[in-house]
């Protein structure tokens, strides 16, 4: 065997970011594919009903009896994150 097909690979600088890179992007889609944190729908006759974001609105809104807590997200459907228990009425 010759010289050269003995040598070993030696990675450069520029490979190591590149593998840095990937290990980061790699462990960031690992860990922010988990399950949601999200509390679910109470189990009561009031949000039994409830399968609209109009529906949650009327007492989760601004001048509702319950509003959103700061910072909760300004998405249009609700039962994206927040489930219902089994048997309710499907959104």
């Amino acid at each position: 065997m010759n010289e050269t097909a003995k040598q070993r690979w030696q990675p450069s600088r520029g490979d190591w970011v590149f593998i840095i890179i990937v290990a980061t992007v790699v462990l960031v889609l690992v860990l922010g594919s988990g399950d949601r944190k999200t509390k679910t729908t109470p189990d009561d006759a009031i949000h039994m009903h409830a399968t609209s974001r109009a529906a949650c609105m009327s007492c989760h809104g601004i001048d509702g009896v319950k509003p959103q807590p700061p910072g909760h997200v300004k998405a249009d459907q609700c039962f994206q994150c927040h489930t219902q228990p089994e048997g309710w009425a499907k959104p």
